[in-house]
Order: C-alpha cells, then sequence, then structure tokens
C-alpha cells in the first residue's frame, strides 16, 4: 500500500490547485456577469464542483432554461463520474462508506488523473483527502475572488465578459479535437442537432441542448461499433 499521507497528498495536488486558478477566476467573473450574487456563485462551486458543468449552467441561466433542465443537463455532463469513481474505489484503500462518499464528489478529471496514476496497489484514504482539499479549496477561493474583482469592473466590461465564455467552450472543445476524428463528429453533429432545434423552434435551449448530446453520443456510438463489427 501506498505509504503517503494528507501532507503528500496537498503536495501532489499542488499542480491543481495552480491550475484552476484562471479557470475558477473566469468563473466567478462571468457568474457576476450573469447575474449570480457572491453568495449564490461560490454556493455552485462549493456543492456543485464541476467546471465544465458549471460554465454550461451559466450559459443556461442566461437563456432562461428552467432549474429541472440544468439538472438534467449538467448530471448527463457529468455523467463520466461515474465511471471515474468506479475504476478509482478499485485502487482506494478499504474504508467506511461515509469516507468514499466524501472523497468521490472531489473527484474531477484533473483530481482522477492524480490519483489512478499513483503507483502501487492501494492509495491511502487521507492522500486522497490531500489532494482533492486543495483542489476544491482553490476552485471554491478563486471563484469568490473572481466574483468580487468582476464586480469592480466597469459596466461595459462586465457585459463584454459574457464573450469569455464561448471562448472558454472552444478552449475546451479544440485540443481534445486534435487528431481525434470521433470528438469532431460528435461536436458537429451535436452542433447540427442544435441548429436544427433552435431555428425551428421544436425544443426550448436546455431541451435542444440535452437532446443534441444525447443523440449525437448515440450516433457516434453506433457507427463506431458498426465500424468494429465490419
Amino acid at each position: 500500500m501506498q505509504e503517503h499521507g494528507f501532507s503528500s497528498g496537498l503536495k501532489a495536488g499542488a499542480s491543481i490547485a495552480i491550475g484552476y486558478f484562471p479557470v475558477a477566476l473566469t468563473f466567478g467573473l462571468l457568474a457576476k456577469t450573469t447575474g449570480l450574487s457572491l453568495i449564490e456563485a461560490t454556493a455552485m462551486s462549493i456543492f456543485v464542483f464541476a467546471g465544465a458543468a458549471q460554465y454550461i449552467s451559466l450559459s443556461l441561466i442566461t437563456a432562461g432554461v428552467l432549474p429541472a433542465l440544468i439538472v438534467v443537463n449538467t448530471f448527463i455532463v457529468n455523467i463520466r463520474h461515474f465511471l471515474m469513481t468506479a475504476a478509482l474505489n478499485e485502487k482506494m484503500e478499504p474504508d467506511a462508506r461515509w469516507k468514499k462518499a466524501l472523497y468521490a464528489f472531489g473527484i474531477t478529471d484533473e483530481t482522477f488523473t492524480v490519483l489512478a496514476t499513483q503507483p502501487g496497489d492501494k492509495i491511502r484514504t487521507s492522500f486522497a483527502a490531500g489532494v482533492i482539499v486543495i483542489s476544491y479549496g482553490s476552485w471554491v477561493v478563486f471563484t469568490s475572488l473572481g466574483h468580487l474583482i468582476g464586480a469592480s469592473l466597469p459596466g461595459f466590461l462586465q457585459a463584454s465578459m459574457s464573450i469569455a465564455l464561448y471562448a472558454m467552450f472552444v478552449g475546451l472543445l479544440v485540443p481534445s479535437m486534435k487528431g481525434n476524428r470521433k470528438v469532431v463528429s460528435l461536436a458537429l453533429i451535436a452542433a447540427l442537432f442544435n441548429s436544427l432545434f433552435y431555428f425551428t423552434g421544436w425544443l426550448s435551449t436546455g431541451w435542444a441542448i440535452m437532446v443534441s448530446t444525447l443523440a449525437s453520443a448515440i450516433i457516434i456510438e453506433l457507427i463506431s461499433r458498426k465500424g468494429v463489427a465490419a
């Protein structure tokens, strides 16, 4: 079993905390321009702790989507966490369920990568806690700081910050598209479906995003399976 404890986890998660600084800061700025209060923006980071889902939530809030649809959409975006936590459970030391539930909440793409790539057969719960605590703390603190900075910006500059939301989505998408035809196809099909629903008015914004996401994923999966079978 791995011998590293909480302090070693803090050190291992320091790079994540630094990396979260600009992303969480930008989220706080955008949350302010979207109309969320400091408490609301900070609470979202405290209780959700999921970067992509929080950014998507801001765009849906701006579009006036019903809260129930926002929850469903963010659930779909984060459904991969079921797989990540299930895989990580095999690598973690045996422990009480309430402890597993606590560190499962703190699993993100970045914390999962750090924990899953640790050497040794088993990872100590205290080490995982260290990684998650420093990452989680960074995300929450810099969200609040970003909101406070946004509150001091001139009105016209706050309004222009809404463009940063779309720039963030592009920045997240483009790197994963390089050399990966499946991701490119997935993005294009989802965009086509969403454009169809938008211009025809068949579905509201929230339903359009959810249906487009699910439909494109199903289509790509069916095509991939046929390719393997052939």
